[in-house]
């Protein structure tokens, strides 16, 4: 049984950048699919982006494309999310996720299909 742990998060001003990490634990990331996801207080959890763990295929929800790129290490056994021109609405709590195999892309960013989740890293984009 893995941890994940997400690192990151911060308060930043709209239109700078941060990179969020997730560190895994117990697990052997080539068996997975990597999820990020966020949740605001209030709302639903929602998919941010997605790496196939059959061939590294990116899905990227809407408001992450052209803004927000996933990346896997495999010899680091991390994962991250590097947010570039941040706005207001980006403000959430951050989660990493891991879905044993792959993912079909249609579903590849709703929550239910992720196995581990990380406790989440605080992301506020405020002026």
């Amino acid at each position: 049984q893995g941890q994940l742990v997400e690192s990151g998060g911060g308060l930043v001003q709209p239109g700078e950048s941060l990179s969020l990490s997730c560190s895994f634990s117990g697990s052997r990331l080539q068996d997975y699919s990597i999820g990020w996801f966020r949740q605001s207080p209030g709302k639903e959890r929602e998919g941010v982006s997605f790496i196939d763990q059959m061939d590294g295929t990116l899905v990227y929800a809407d408001f992450a494309k052209g803004r927000f790129s996933a990346s896997r290490d495999i010899a680091g056994r991390t994962a991250a999310l590097q947010m570039d021109d941040l706005r207001p609405e980006d403000t959430a709590t951050y989660f990493c996720a891991l879905s044993h195999g792959t993912l079909q892309h249609r579903v590849a960013l709703q929550p239910i299909y992720y196995d581990y989740w990380g406790r989440g890293t605080q992301v506020t984009v405020s002026s």
